[in-house]
């Protein structure tokens, strides 16, 4: 090994690397201790309890290469030691046979091949995934509800775990979110043997390539015919796999977009019986057929029901990209530094088409359409069919006869024969569950090979079907917007089309499938009106709608299709988001008395929000908003993500009283929060609870609230807040006094902070609720917060849990129930309190009777301690 290469050998094997430590971590860092590479300090950070272990791995190597070559390569050395002390990777293979081994090879160089690169442009255009791949935020809920942030290598392993008898792992994420590149990378890296090195065998599986075989097959067929044909020894290494099932994996990527949607009505057991596609496949993720094998499949969460989620082991959620993985995607689509720095400076420039960057597909739109964007004529995209039509022009543009490939004003009327036809393909093979598209059914469009180069449809490669050339568009959201152009420029369209887009999904697909589509439809399959999983396609492809009937287009459609048609089709739009909205509001119960009247808003409210903010019309946003009378608004759980909160802050901020918003547990993150904006003057309260939001955001939020005379509460429970931001909370509490409620638990906020708050606290005249829960500011943090509140005429509860706090710090709080006349909660649970900082809380509540409880459960007590105290005070509880 060369002396000045071990840093790079750590950067460049770094997924087989995080495999070999993730189960080494400790060895690894008490030799780095050892050599004095690395300080005590040092692996407190890396071991730290909040890391999962490949991140604590991840974690180490970072420091390693920032420690330099000697450790660097201290590390490598410990490794190749290690290496030779285990056991033999031959002994494994010895009980393999021959053709075992052999069928392993060929899968792995079948799957490779794959996996390798990303085709766009019909082919035109090629991307090694190594060179482009970035990482997307991924984490998954247990069952207490905490949020687990996971790297690649961890979807099938143990964190997260709710089912121990289910084999199958859910990743599930928005259209457009990288869930097919993910499964493509985690193929890749088992086929190089660097991750997922205990699988033996991987079979991976479209399902929209699925829905094209008519056949009904055995598990053997489906394996070897949809995957990798054995050389010799078929039935041999059949056998293999159904006796060794532990060591094999079956990926299913897009279950949404299967035709069928899950049932376990129709049990499976045998492996070498035929029966249709949707009988094998369901009975495989349920476990009734190969119990035992790991299945990873991947799926929009509409289209996952309670019926599936029973079998599933876990669910890993995947959210696009964080910030610096905008960033690092744009860097590696652009070699020229100066234009991806250009792009990157216009989108920070643009926080609404930001906010759509954090959706990888968009991301790559916007970097693969970056001419287009910085040098438009018509303005920054806002909306995502602005996003599309920005696609459509940069498509056009590439094929145009035009020097310089430069489009007229009228390029979209210029090209209108080809765009009906796509969109007449789009819209018959959404209606039809159909992704995947013959020559033939190209050709009875009426499609040409000129119309096939434009690049928006490619071939799909149908290992099954060698016969007959197949293909898809680009992306299911592309497909849904040339359904939606068809649906918005076809003269002669169904006019009744347009409200059946908008209807609830019960009636959504029977009436479009049975109207506008029914000549796809096979009426030989039973049970096809019932199928809920278009939904989400139907919703996108009704987004678009909205966008291309708005005002901003008018100039842009008016050669393409008369004014008069598409007026009628604006006004069908509106009066069926109305109507939607509506039956969201009769939804609203009756407030119960002493309670505030609130909603509970579902997905599909979000989705009529999201319409609204497409069309781009103040109007309908105040109508909308003026028949809207809560006075809490709920919408935890439901995939709010900055482009969301776009639509949000344009809606909302219409509303006629304020509101409290609750957005908990979805994916806001600092873009989002800026989103959100505009509507925070209209918002008495904001809960922003585990929404992956730091120090800037809060930064941004901070200087907007406090110019808010409304704004009275925030509550930001496990986010990424650190010391940094508290000064901002401290000016808030000093200018504001009126605010009510500030709820920072489980965040990374140490002494320092809680010295910093008390600052502002000293000031403050009002505030009733504080809630530190889970930090680490200790008894210095405790005397601080102590001291500043104990002249305090308002406040009600105060929450320390989980901070460290020792009876140093329970005597200073003790001193401030002795001067509070309003204190009614003190929770002092899972700290370091010993029976001294007890007996100084009783002495304190003998001179106060307001306070109703002091919580102490999870300190340095005996039972006995325990026993004997809470005699002493009945309103202690341990």
């Amino acid at each position: 090994m060369q002396p000045d290469t071990a840093t790079l050998t750590l950067l460049a094997d770094r997924p087989v690397l995080v495999r070999k430590l993730r189960d080494n971590i400790d060895g690894a860092l008490n030799v780095l201790l050892t050599n004095g590479c690395f300080t005590i300090k040092d692996c407190d950070v890396v071991q730290l309890p909040v890391y999962t272990p490949s991140q604590q791995v991840r974690r180490l190597l970072d420091q390693v290469r920032f420690k330099g070559e000697t450790a660097a390569k201290t590390l490598l050395q410990h490794l190749e030691q290690t290496e030779t002390t285990r056991p033999n990777p031959e002994d494994k293979e010895n009980h393999l046979s021959a053709n075992c081994m052999l069928y392993q090879k060929k899968l792995q160089s079948s799957v490779a091949a794959q996996s390798h690169y990303l085709s766009t442009y019909g082919g035109t255009g090629h991307f090694s995934l190594d060179d482009i791949y970035t990482d997307g935020l991924l984490e998954v809920i247990d069952g207490s509800g905490e949020t687990t942030t996971l790297g690649l290598e961890d979807v099938v392993g143990p964190v997260g775990t709710l089912n121990e008898d289910a084999d199958t792992f859910l990743v599930s994420g928005e259209a457009g979110s990288g869930k097919s590149t993910l499964l493509q990378r985690l193929h890749l890296l088992w086929a190089r043997e660097a991750l997922l090195t205990n699988t033996f065998l991987l079979f991976p599986f479209s399902c929209r390539k699925l829905n094209a075989e008519p056949r009904e097959l055995s598990l053997k067929e489906l394996l070897f015919l949809h995957c990798c044909w054995p050389d010799r020894g078929q039935d041999e290494v059949f056998q293999f796999i159904l006796d060794h099932p532990n060591l094999v994996l079956f990926t299913f990527d897009g279950l949404d977009e299967f035709k069928q949607g899950f049932t376990d009505e129709e049990r499976h057991c045998c492996p070498t019986k035929q029966v249709p596609i949707p009988v094998l496949l369901f009975n495989l993720l349920q476990g009734t057929l190969m119990k035992g094998v790991m299945k990873v499949v991947t799926s929009r969460p509409q289209a996952v029901g309670p019926s599936l989620k029973h079998y599933l082991r876990k669910e890993v959620l995947l959210k696009g990209f964080s910030p610096g993985g905008i960033d690092c995607f744009v860097k590696k689509h652009h070699s020229d530094p100066a234009m991806a720095r250009r792009v990157l400076e216009s989108l920070q420039a643009n926080t609404v088409l930001l906010s759509l960057c954090h959706i990888p597909v968009f991301c790559w739109i916007v970097t693969k359409c970056h001419q287009e964007l910085l040098g438009g004529q018509d303005g920054i995209p806002q909306t995502i069919t602005d996003v599309y039509l920005l696609v459509l022009q940069h498509f056009f543009q590439r094929k145009s006869s035009q020097p310089q490939g430069v489009l007229g004003k009228a390029w979209l009327e210029e090209h209108l024969d080809t765009v009906l036809k796509l969109g007449q393909l789009a819209l018959e093979g959404l209606g039809a569950s159909c992704y995947v598209f013959s020559g033939y059914e190209l050709q009875r469009i009426g499609l040409t090979e000129q119309d096939v180069s434009m690049g928006f449809l490619i071939y799909c490669n149908d290992l099954s079907v060698t016969d007959c050339k197949r293909y898809e568009f680009l992306h299911i959201t592309l497909q849904c917007f040339f359904a939606a152009l068809y649906v918005v420029l076809n003269r002669n369209s169904d006019r009744s089309v347009i409200y059946r887009l908008f209807q609830p999904q019960y009636k959504q697909l029977s009436g479009l499938s049975q109207r506008c589509l029914g000549h796809c439809i096979d009426s030989s399959v039973e049970g096809w009106e019932s199928r809920v999983t278009e939904t989400p396609n139907l919703q996108i492809t009704a987004q678009f709608v909205s966008g291309l009937l708005s005002q901003r287009h008018h100039n842009l459609l008016l050669d393409c299709c008369p004014t008069a048609v598409r007026e009628h089709k604006a006004k069908q739009v509106v009066k069926s988001l109305s109507k939607g909205m509506q039956r969201h509001f009769k939804s609203i119960p009756r407030p119960v008395e002493g309670e505030k009247k609130s909603m509970h808003a579902m997905p599909s409210f979000v989705w009529l929000i999201k319409c609204i903010y497409e069309m781009q019309d103040s109007s309908i946003a105040q109508d909308t908003m003026a028949k809207l009378d809560v006075e809490h608004l709920k919408l935890t759980y439901c995939n709010i993500g900055p482009v969301e909160c776009t639509a949000l802050a344009y809606v909302l901020k219409y509303l006629r009283n304020p509101v409290g918003l609750q957005l908990d547990n979805n994916s806001v993150g600092d873009v989002g929060v800026e989103q959100l904006l505009p509507c925070l003057h209209i918002c008495h309260s904001l809960y922003l609870r585990n929404n992956n939001i730091s120090d800037e955001g809060i930064r941004k939020l901070l200087e907007k609230g406090m110019k808010c005379e409304r704004f009275q509460k925030i509550a930001l429970f496990n986010n990424n807040l650190t010391d940094a931001c508290i000064q901002h909370f401290a000016w808030l509490l000093k200018s504001k006094q009126n605010f009510l409620s500030l709820r920072l638990g489980n965040n990374n906020i140490t002494s320092q902070g809680a010295e910093q708050l008390a600052e502002g606290l000293s000031y403050n005249q009002s505030l009733q609720f504080l809630g530190f829960w889970g930090n680490k500011i200790g008894d210095r943090g405790a005397e601080a917060l102590a001291d500043a509140l104990k002249n305090s005429t308002t406040l009600i509860w105060l929450s320390l849990v989980d901070n460290g706090v020792g009876s140093a710090g329970a005597c200073a709080l003790a001193k401030l129930i002795s001067q509070s006349k309003t204190l009614e909660e003190l929770w002092l649970n899972k700290n370091s309190i010993s029976r001294e900082g007890v007996e100084c809380l009783i002495e304190a509540l003998k001179m106060n009777s307001s306070v109703k409880e002091v919580w102490l459960r999870g300190n340095n007590l005996s039972p006995e301690e325990e026993e004997e105290l809470s005699k002493q005070e009945s309103r202690l509880t341990f």
